[in-house]
């Protein structure tokens, strides 16, 4: 079983992540094989607040080129999670926006 840091990456910070936390919306980078039964585990344990739904993205890096020859950016899984109302909010996001 992984451990909850391996699930989590790091948070995204964006004007659409800060515009979403007045709705209790927070937005983090995750494991691309991590499933959403996992994310909600993994940030419970890690921030100690109750998540009420996990909604994924999956995104495919893009195609660049550097003269002849063609790369792609690593691709990546968001992961928003929804606190549950009586839950309090993540320390990290409170002190940003």
């Amino acid at each position: 079983m992984k451990s909850p840091q391996d699930i989590i990456i790091r948070p995204v910070l964006t004007e659409k992540s800060y515009d979403q936390l007045a709705d209790g919306k927070y937005t983090f980078l995750v494991d691309i094989k991590a499933n959403k039964t996992e994310i909600k585990w993994a940030v419970e344990q890690i921030f100690d607040v109750k998540v009420q739904s996990v909604n994924t993205i999956r995104q495919v890096g893009k195609l660049k080129r550097l003269g002849v020859h063609v790369g792609r950016r690593p691709s990546y899984k968001k992961a928003i999670v929804r606190l549950t109302p009586d839950s309090k909010g993540i320390e990290f996001f409170e002190g940003m926006a």
